[in-house]
């Protein structure tokens, strides 16, 4: 099931895109499966869910980090992790960098901008999404660019014009930072998202089948 769900979900997405499988509660077993038909490309949003699976399963998977990340969380994943979509203040990047030298390795990060009006949401406003930017003197990150999640709404019209705004945002940066990763769009607003702009989605009920 999770290979013909991975192979119609590909066929639907333009080459330019990257896929990452959310595995979020799902069993190692199911990993394997999605990898084993060509995946690669894996979220996570827990620290330490992520570190158990990544010590059991192929070392060329890139774990992404998806989830809210605090602070004192991210010397677990530091050692291997592939991109953290979700650096929302300067202090959380310090300690990122501060993780990334000790390691002796540069992490890539995402910078999520708040788009969505519920307040439950994390993530920069676009005024300190550029503070951030002027102040990034660090030598272990590398922002390949932006990540925002949409409201959790059947309005169409709403969810368009969230990801419109932050596209247009990454579009008037993009040259300047050299940025190449676009991070919007999930199981339930892909579509959307990558006619809007999106270079990566997050999806998961696509295809593993609904949360555990």
């Amino acid at each position: 099931m999770i290979k013909d769900n991975l192979s119609a979900l590909l066929q639907s997405i333009p080459d330019s895109a990257t896929l990452v499988a959310v595995s979020k509660t799902k069993p190692v077993e199911s990993l394997l499966e999605a990898y084993e038909a060509g995946q690669r490309h894996f979220g996570e949003n827990k620290v330490q869910e992520m570190a158990d699976k990544a010590s059991a399963l192929p070392q060329n998977i890139r774990w992404h980090m998806i989830g809210h990340l605090q602070r004192n969380k991210v010397k677990y994943i530091a050692p291997f992790v592939s991109l953290i979509h979700s650096v929302d203040s300067i202090r959380l990047l310090n300690e990122i960098d501060k993780q990334a030298k000790k390691n002796d390795r540069v992490i890539d990060c995402l910078l999520q901008v708040r788009i969505a009006e519920e307040e439950t949401k994390f993530g920069l406003t676009f005024d300190s999404c550029e503070e951030i930017l002027n102040q990034n003197n660090h030598t272990h990150v590398r922002i390949r660019g932006l990540m925002g999640m949409a409201s959790f709404t059947d309005n169409q019209t709403q969810v368009e014009s969230e990801f419109k705004s932050l596209a247009q945002y990454y579009k008037q940066y993009q040259d300047q930072y050299e940025w190449d990763t676009l991070s919007m769009g999930m199981s339930g607003d892909y579509p959307l998202a990558l006619s809007c702009g999106s270079t990566m989605i997050r999806v998961g009920s696509r295809i593993f089948g609904t949360r555990n």
